[in-house]
């Protein structure tokens, strides 16, 4: 649920986490209906461009580089040789910008359901879409989990699964088929690395979809927790999961190099996101 108060200050409010947040608001800039969403555009006094999504706040040219940074970085960086990417959801192409930096990458389908998401940041966020026209790049507008169901076998090395929360479109996304199809169509040794929300305020989500990546055949799995403003409690989190071997750390002389165009990731951030803080210890540990 959103308002915009008379003194144009949009609030979030999150009913199911008893919490919400606001941003002081200049002008509204835009708004479209889609077939699956409603999609406002906003600018903002101190954030930015801000885009909403059926409600709630998803991208602002302030923050934007904590969530897409680790969704991208962390999983890259612990596979090996990743050549061949897919980013399921990912329409605001912050997601692509972030992977395309990686060299060893040489190609990268992005399949975002709703093609509005991806006009509205072409106009309002076109740093996010620098990368768009890349000759690795190939953005498609389709249904992503039935692009993972008909993948080949032991075709991609990482899929990134950078989608909204788990209702509507994105609900989907968060189930032991739609595991099992990323399982099926990552070589040995690939990498699945999919937004879990916030491990503060969502914790059974969290937990519910490390089981089911276990028990669909992950050998092991991640969890990192990162700073993100403008979602709920401002603390988020990436789950990865791996297939058929453990994780054995990530290519820290690669992270550092790295670091030169990131604003946030490096190694030491990768290390320190490894380092799970307790009560979510407890809360995976516990069954």
């Amino acid at each position: 649920m959103a308002n915009l108060d008379q003194n144009n200050w949009f609030t979030e409010i999150s009913d199911r986490d008893g919490s919400a947040f606001s941003l002081r608001i200049t002008k509204k800039l835009d708004e479209q209906q889609s077939p699956f969403q409603k999609v406002e555009m906003y600018e903002t006094t101190d954030f930015g461009n801000l885009m909403i999504i059926d409600g709630c706040t998803m991208v602002s040219s302030r923050e934007n580089f904590f969530y897409h940074e680790m969704i991208s970085h962390p999983a890259l960086l612990a596979h090996p040789n990743p050549k061949n990417v897919v980013i399921i959801g990912g329409g605001d192409c912050g997601t692509l910008r972030e992977v395309l930096k990686h060299p060893s990458v040489e190609n990268v389908t992005q399949i975002d359901i709703d093609e509005v998401v991806t006009q509205m940041s072409l106009k309002y966020f076109p740093e996010l879409c620098e990368s768009n026209q890349d000759p690795r790049a190939t953005v498609m507008f389709d249904d992503g989990i039935k692009y993972m169901r008909e993948a080949a076998p032991e075709s991609i090395d990482v899929v990134i699964v950078d989608g909204t929360d788990p209702v509507g479109p994105g609900e989907g996304l968060f189930n032991h088929a739609f595991y099992t199809s990323c399982l099926t169509a990552l070589r040995p040794g690939g990498i699945l690395i999919q937004q879990s929300e916030s491990p503060l305020m969502h914790m059974p989500l969290l937990v519910e979809m490390r089981d089911a990546m276990t028990e669909v055949g992950f050998v092991d799995l991640q969890t990192l927790p990162f700073p993100q403003p403008i979602y709920p409690s401002g603390l988020w989190s990436v789950t990865l999961a791996r297939k058929s071997e453990a994780f054995a750390g990530f290519r820290e002389d690669d992270a550092n190099k790295l670091a030169q165009s990131t604003e946030y990731y490096n190694a030491g951030i990768h290390h320190g996101a490894l380092a799970t803080p307790n009560y979510m210890k407890r809360a995976f540990e516990k069954k």
